[in-house]
């Protein structure tokens, strides 16, 4: 093993996720991201007109049909010199458990915000999550080619709401709905932009010196000039220490659906974000870089390839070089896993590949037994520490409409389940036969019996259920739990106990007169 070359190659990575509220942007961001590096001729758009090119990332029928991203995506391209790896997250918060495993999977993150909406519900709780991965974070203040609220109004907003000092790398010419284009504070210099039809195309740029500008922009360059000055006086300039350790945030302007600050905004990703680094393993000892080869799974997808009914487990790879067909072992099982089907992947399309550098994201297709979380590893083991799971918040009871289909019901059932964001709950005992599904929010109720139907030809019946609470229980409790009412016991697909609470007050009565009885809220360590 050459361990240079894994240096080397793994300092060429950028391993980034875009966060957002929905309709922020995000998507359409992606997809001017993928335009401004070459990897499309035309961008797509979240919800294209017909015979346009719709978002590479929302692959899935539902996603085009609603206008929404449901499922994270993994986007592989070169930039530059630089190789970006690019994953796509759902806005919506009912399905924010799949972004919540994508943020363990990334060394960056850009953060995307509405110019007339500033902070969001969606974004703040992302933002809790990145922070508890200290991951830095870039901002984008999208759509100023739209009416919106002043930039330094939006910058106190960022600092007071999420205590992230704002660093404006570039600062906007003329009013949001006005825009002429950016001054890049780092160098002084002003980028000028010409909108292009449906931003399907690069944006032309000009360069422009501060005497053209002022004599071409007249007032709205000297109110920027006034705005930079202020920024200079209270010191809000990039600093790469402080952004790298989460405690400050560069800022750029512009409009996605008009490419305008697009391309500096990548520049960005290439300049400053951080390739991958060496991570801490469960028992605390660090697996360098350039050690043997190592790598998390933290997506499971089924059906990418309807025709093949397959499954694949993305890995982030943390340490090595990963060669196909190479021997690697589950830390969890210690079985073997297979390396021969490894692929890149694209959206929904995928190409088989040979090697793989730290921050990398290969995919491992059907490589059974494969969970969430689980560390693959070749040479000296390693397990890094568990990914986290959130509590469900919603409950449903699924059966299958039509009685032929019910071997298919349950092969459905067992697939998605595997993909971890709905779990599917069944009675260890066999009193009760139908599985309960339970979600962080209602929608991905939908999604699923949506794939049910479409994937395995399966249509279900979802009827919701009135829990308020769930918890982690043991055979120990189980007994005196099922006594009480109001309680059903459920097991997990991994053989984990759990107790769903019809009252929350039933719940908190229980756990104050009874202490001895195992109740443990859901989490990572569970």
């Amino acid at each position: 093993m050459n361990n240079g070359e894994i240096v080397s190659e793994a300092s060429r990575r950028r391993t980034f996720a875009i966060i957002s509220h929905p309709d922020a942007g995000k998507t359409t961001l992606t997809e001017k991201f993928l335009l401004y590096s070459g990897a499309v001729q035309e961008a797509g758009a979240v919800k294209a007109r017909s015979g346009g090119r719709g978002a590479t990332s929302d692959w899935m029928e539902l996603e085009r049909q609603r206008g929404i991203s449901i499922s994270s995506t993994v986007l592989q391209f070169p930039y530059g010199d630089k190789q970006f790896n690019l994953l796509d997250t759902p806005g919506h918060r009912d399905f924010s458990e799949d972004t919540y495993r994508v943020l363990t999977a990334v060394d960056a993150v850009i953060m995307v915000l509405d110019t007339a909406k500033g902070l969001e519900s969606q974004t703040l709780k992302l933002f809790d999550v990145c922070r508890s991965h200290n991951l830095p974070v870039l901002t984008f203040f999208n759509k100023y080619d739209r009416p919106g609220r002043d930039p330094l109004e939006l910058l106190d907003e960022v600092e007071q709401q999420i205590q992230l000092r704002a660093t404006p790398a570039t600062w906007p010419v003329g009013i949001p709905g006005d825009f002429r284009g950016v001054i890049d504070r780092r160098d002084g210099s002003y980028v000028r932009f010409t909108r292009t039809a449906r931003g399907a195309s690069e944006a032309h740029e000009e360069l422009l010196s501060p005497e053209q500008a002022a004599e071409i922009e007249g007032a709205a360059w000297t109110q920027a000039m006034e705005g930079c000055s202020l920024l200079e006086a209270i010191d809000a300039n990039v600093d790469m220490p402080s952004f790298l350790s989460g405690h400050s945030t560069p800022v750029f302007v512009g409009s996605a659906i008009t490419n305008f600050g697009v391309r500096m905004l990548l520049d960005a990703v290439a300049d400053l974000a951080p390739a991958p680094t060496s991570r801490t393993a469960r028992d605390g000892s660090v697996r360098e870089i350039d050690g043997d080869f190592s790598a998390q799974v933290f997506k499971i997808q089924a059906n990418m390839d309807p025709n093949h009914r397959d499954r694949i487990a993305f890995a982030r790879v943390s340490s090595g070089k990963f060669e196909r067909n190479m021997d690697m072992q589950n830390a969890r099982t210690g079985k073997d896993v297979g390396s021969k089907y490894a692929t890149t992947a694209f959206g929904a399309d995928r190409d088989t590949i040979d090697t793989a550098y730290p921050g990398d994201i290969i995919g491992l297709v059907n490589a059974g037994g494969l969970l969430i979380g689980d560390t693959i590893h070749a040479g000296a083991p390693v397990e890094y520490r568990a990914i986290p799971r959130f509590s469900p918040e919603v409950f449903a009871v699924a059966r299958p409409s039509d009685s032929g289909k019910v071997k298919q019901f349950r092969k459905g059932l067992e697939q998605l389940d595997q993909e971890g964001v709905v779990q599917v709950l069944r009675d260890p005992e066999g009193f009760i036969t139908e599985p309960i599904l339970a979600a962080v929010g209602v929608l991905q109720f939908e999604v699923f019996a949506h794939r049910l139907m479409s994937e395995f030809n399966a249509p279900t019946e979802i009827a919701h259920m009135n829990f308020d609470a769930i918890r982690i229980t043991d055979k120990e409790s189980a007994p005196r739990l099922r006594e009480i009412g109001g309680i059903r016991i459920m097991e997990r697909s991994d053989g984990q106990l759990l107790a769903l609470f019809e009252s929350r007050y039933r719940l908190q009565r229980l756990e104050s007169d009874e202490p001895g009885l195992t109740l443990r809220p859901i989490t990572t360590a569970d």
